[in-house]
């Protein structure tokens, strides 16, 4: 029984839980008892930022809480009240969305322990469609990273390579699908933080358009490119969670007033007579090619045959301005990063650290706090956006970037009058090895990794990946992006179902059939480790 329930989708479970086939208690067990088995237990008692020894998806589980909400949702259904579709369906929260009665982190020293005082929008929506919330899951930094190495907490690992990355930030929302954990999740995406994840761990993702969803109470790391938006094993449970969460939102200043509706309907529509006949797909042409791994490139190439296949008229479409994406995004989000992070300064907010010399002006106090509660990354960016922003340099970098960030929109807007979605692969390579980017090395090789997903932050449109198979040469999972017009993100979930209904076809099932056994993988990882540490203290 547990094992068949966390396999089912949102969608399935919610549809037992209707016809009371099963309970939400049961399934949400069923899921914690995952975690137990695959999350790991702490790695060192004595050091409170080892991380654990298994995948290390969650940073807090919030098991009582879970199933409280889990009876309660029973006990309504059985009493005959009206409930939502996907009450008493569990979720996972991306730790940089505040929890009220859970810890906030955003995997940072700087806030260790913090308990937020209130509920962000989109946790509020989620309790009111009476979701049980599993736990918060782990990420860079403030969101900072690619790799989800960056955690104050530990790293997150890869379910299909435990020796490999989950991707970043939003690593493990990713990483706690992927491995049945949670059959869905929140992520939040700046510059690639929930697709590029969801590429490499086989799941979907996907970047609403910017102001869809609202971001009050979402610890800021950009605020004109970050973006709430659901992780999930299928595009209709990305759909489905897509209309629990968005809509319009006075306390958050961005947020659009378009009601948000049709999603689940355009998936489902997608998915039953493939929704691909006559859609006009622009492959970008900066997005391909030199610099992709070549599994990559074969899966994305054979999608694109399929959507070919399917009645869809594809053609190249050239995106000009997109090689400058990549430096104009990193001078706009560290420029914001500097100006969001300035709070967290020991006096303000975050944990204080004293001077160690006893010279307790408030200058030392703040230095002192920064330089202990911040991270390599979260420094160098915070460096970088200072500069951007300095006296002198404001129209050089930041403006100069700005202005590149413009005719990325535009080449959006011309690609738009030539089809209806754009598409390229997702990342430009599977989950590479824990530790080939660390803070020794160039930052520009953790950067180089989110080429494909940026434009998309810059220009606030909405984008999509999902699972296109496996990569031939290394057997791990490659993701493909759909990319629609801001606003039409409905376009996406349609486009998106009907190439997941073909691939599903063409690959036999689901690309989750082929996931290695993650309870024997972390076993065996617990012991090698295990190991090692005695060997180490003899």
């Amino acid at each position: 029984m547990t094992e068949n329930l966390i396999e089912l989708s949102a969608a399935q479970l919610a549809e037992k839980l209707a016809a009371r086939e099963v309970t939400s208690v049961e399934a949400v067990q069923a899921h914690l008892d995952r975690i137990a088995a695959t999350d790991g237990a702490p790695a060192d008692d004595n050091n409170r930022y080892a991380g654990k020894t298994g995948l290390n998806a969650f940073l807090h589980v919030n098991a009582e809480e879970a199933l409280q909400v889990a009876a309660d949702v029973d006990e309504a259904r059985n009493n005959g009240e009206d409930l939502h579709d996907l009450a008493g369906v569990p979720i996972a929260v991306k730790d940089l969305i505040v929890t009220k009665g859970q810890p906030t982190t955003a995997a940072s020293k700087m806030l260790e322990g913090w308990m937020s005082p209130y509920d962000g929008t989109v946790t509020k929506r989620l309790r009111a469609a009476r979701m049980p919330m599993l736990g918060k899951t782990n990420l860079d930094e403030f969101a900072m990273g690619s790799t989800t190495e960056h955690s104050a907490y530990g790293v997150t690992r890869n379910p299909w390579d435990l020796t490999r990355i989950p991707g970043g930030s939003g690593g493990g929302s990713a990483a706690a699908v992927s491995a049945f954990q949670a059959p869905l999740a929140l992520g939040t995406d700046t510059g690639g933080s929930i697709r590029q994840p969801a590429a490499v761990t086989g799941s979907v993702g996907v970047k609403p358009t910017y102001g869809s969803v609202s971001r009050y109470g979402v610890i800021a790391m950009a605020s004109s490119l970050d973006q709430v938006g659901p992780c999930s094993r299928t595009v209709l449970d990305a759909a489905l969670l897509h209309e629990v969460v968005g809509g319009h939102d006075p306390q958050d200043s961005t947020s659009l007033t378009d009601p948000v509706e049709g999603f689940a309907a355009a998936a489902r529509s997608g998915a039953a007579d493939g929704g691909l006949k006559g859609l006009r797909v622009g492959v970008v042409k900066e997005l391909t090619g030199e610099g992709f791994q070549a599994g990559v490139e074969q899966r994305f190439r054979e999608a694109v045959e399929l959507l070919r296949s399917a009645g869809a008229e594809v053609v190249e479409v050239e995106t000009p301005n997109f090689r400058y994406a990549l430096g104009a995004y990193y001078l706009i989000m560290s420029s914001e990063v500097s100006s969001n992070l300035a709070k967290y300064d020991g006096v303000r907010f975050g944990r204080r650290t004293l001077p160690t010399d006893g010279n307790l002006t408030i200058e030392r106090v703040m230095a002192a706090t920064r330089a202990a509660g911040f991270s390599s990354e979260v420094k160098r960016r915070t460096i970088l956006g200072t500069y951007a922003l300095s006296a002198g340099y404001y129209d050089a970098y930041y403006g100069s970037a700005q202005k590149v960030r413009t005719l990325v929109q535009r080449d959006f807007n011309d690609a738009f009058e030539k089809c209806d979605v754009l598409i390229s692969p997702t990342a430009p390579s599977t989950a590479f090895p824990m530790g080939s980017v660390d803070e020794h090395a160039d930052p520009m090789e953790m950067y180089l990794n989110d080429v494909a997903t940026i434009p998309t932050n810059l220009a606030g449109v909405p984008a999509i990946s999902l699972p296109a198979g496996l990569a031939p040469e290394d057997g791990l999972p490659v993701g493909v992006q759909f990319m629609a017009p801001a606003r039409e993100d409905a376009r996406l979930y349609r486009a998106g179902a009907g190439l997941e209904a073909l691939l599903t076809q063409a690959n036999g099932g689901p690309i989750w059939k082929d996931l290695p056994d993650v309870v024997a993988a972390v076993k065996n990882l617990s012991g090698a480790e295990s190991a090692a540490a005695q060997g180490a203290a003899q």
